[in-house]
Protein backbone atom coordinates (compact mmCIF):
# COMPACT_ATOMS: atom_id res chain seq x y z
CA UNK A 1 0.00 0.00 0.00
CA UNK A 2 1.01 3.56 -0.67
CA UNK A 3 -0.31 6.93 0.44
CA UNK A 4 -0.36 9.50 -2.34
CA UNK A 5 -0.57 13.16 -1.33
CA UNK A 6 -1.39 15.26 -4.39
CA UNK A 7 -1.57 19.05 -4.15
CA UNK A 8 -3.24 20.74 -7.13
CA UNK A 9 -4.71 24.14 -7.90
CA UNK A 10 -8.41 24.53 -7.09
CA UNK A 11 -9.07 25.02 -10.81
CA UNK A 12 -7.98 21.43 -11.46
CA UNK A 13 -9.60 19.76 -8.46
CA UNK A 14 -13.09 19.20 -9.89
CA UNK A 15 -11.78 17.46 -13.02
CA UNK A 16 -9.31 15.41 -10.99
CA UNK A 17 -12.01 14.37 -8.53
CA UNK A 18 -14.21 13.20 -11.43
CA UNK A 19 -11.32 11.27 -12.97
CA UNK A 20 -10.68 9.51 -9.66
CA UNK A 21 -14.35 8.50 -9.48
CA UNK A 22 -14.27 7.16 -13.07
CA UNK A 23 -11.14 5.11 -12.27
CA UNK A 24 -12.60 3.80 -8.99
CA UNK A 25 -9.92 5.57 -6.93
CA UNK A 26 -11.04 6.60 -3.44
CA UNK A 27 -9.65 9.97 -2.44
CA UNK A 28 -10.14 12.35 0.47
CA UNK A 29 -10.21 15.97 -0.66
CA UNK A 30 -8.89 18.76 1.61
CA UNK A 31 -8.98 22.48 0.96
CA UNK A 32 -5.49 23.96 1.43
CA UNK A 33 -3.69 27.25 0.80
CA UNK A 34 -0.08 27.94 0.03
CA UNK A 35 2.55 28.23 -2.62
CA UNK A 36 4.16 31.22 -4.24
CA UNK A 37 0.88 33.01 -4.93
CA UNK A 38 -0.76 31.92 -1.67
CA UNK A 39 -3.72 30.78 -3.72
CA UNK A 40 -6.34 28.13 -3.10
CA UNK A 41 -5.21 24.55 -3.53
CA UNK A 42 -6.75 21.15 -3.02
CA UNK A 43 -4.86 18.28 -1.41
CA UNK A 44 -5.98 14.75 -2.20
CA UNK A 45 -5.14 11.88 0.17
CA UNK A 46 -5.23 8.53 -1.63
CA UNK A 47 -4.58 5.11 -0.16
CA UNK A 48 -3.83 2.81 -3.10
CA UNK A 49 -2.38 -0.60 -3.86
CA UNK A 50 1.24 -0.60 -5.05
CA UNK A 51 0.34 -1.86 -8.52
CA UNK A 52 -2.05 1.08 -9.12
CA UNK A 53 0.36 3.89 -8.16
CA UNK A 54 1.49 4.55 -11.76
CA UNK A 55 -2.15 4.66 -12.91
CA UNK A 56 -3.04 7.26 -10.25
CA UNK A 57 0.06 9.33 -11.05
CA UNK A 58 -0.92 9.37 -14.73
CA UNK A 59 -4.45 10.53 -13.86
CA UNK A 60 -2.98 13.38 -11.81
CA UNK A 61 -0.52 14.31 -14.55
CA UNK A 62 -3.28 14.38 -17.19
CA UNK A 63 -5.70 16.41 -15.03
CA UNK A 64 -3.47 19.00 -13.35
CA UNK A 65 -2.14 21.24 -16.09
CA UNK A 66 0.37 24.06 -15.76
CA UNK A 67 -0.67 27.48 -17.03
CA UNK A 68 0.73 31.00 -17.23
CA UNK A 69 -0.68 33.71 -14.96
CA UNK A 70 0.19 37.37 -14.39
CA UNK A 71 0.83 38.54 -10.83
CA UNK A 72 2.10 41.74 -9.26
CA UNK A 73 5.09 41.26 -6.94
CA UNK A 74 4.61 42.62 -3.40
CA UNK A 75 5.77 46.17 -2.65
CA UNK A 76 8.55 46.52 -0.07
CA UNK A 77 8.28 49.62 2.12
CA UNK A 78 12.02 49.76 2.88
CA UNK A 79 13.01 50.76 -0.68
CA UNK A 80 12.89 54.01 -2.63
CA UNK A 81 9.71 55.11 -4.37
CA UNK A 82 11.08 54.35 -7.84
CA UNK A 83 11.88 50.76 -6.96
CA UNK A 84 8.44 50.14 -5.41
CA UNK A 85 6.70 50.47 -8.74
CA UNK A 86 5.40 46.98 -9.28
CA UNK A 87 4.75 45.66 -12.73
CA UNK A 88 2.89 42.43 -13.39
CA UNK A 89 5.08 39.49 -14.23
CA UNK A 90 4.11 36.22 -15.85
CA UNK A 91 4.57 33.11 -13.70
CA UNK A 92 3.85 29.43 -14.26
CA UNK A 93 1.17 28.01 -11.95
CA UNK A 94 -0.76 24.80 -11.71
CA UNK A 95 0.46 21.30 -12.20
CA UNK A 96 0.73 19.08 -9.15
CA UNK A 97 3.05 18.41 -6.26
CA UNK A 98 2.85 14.71 -5.42
CA UNK A 99 4.29 12.65 -2.58
CA UNK A 100 4.16 8.84 -2.58
CA UNK A 101 4.69 7.35 0.87
CA UNK A 102 4.83 3.73 2.05
CA UNK A 103 1.99 2.58 4.31
CA UNK A 104 2.73 0.09 7.06
CA UNK A 105 -0.93 -0.71 7.74
CA UNK A 106 -4.22 0.22 6.07
CA UNK A 107 -7.66 -0.56 7.48
CA UNK A 108 -11.13 0.32 6.29
CA UNK A 109 -13.96 -0.06 8.83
Amino acid sequence: MKLILAIVQDKDSKLLSSEFIDANVRATKLSTTGGFLKSGNTTFLIGIEDERVDEVLQIIKDSAQTREQFMTPPVHLDTTADSTMSYPIEVQVGGATVFVLPIEQFERF
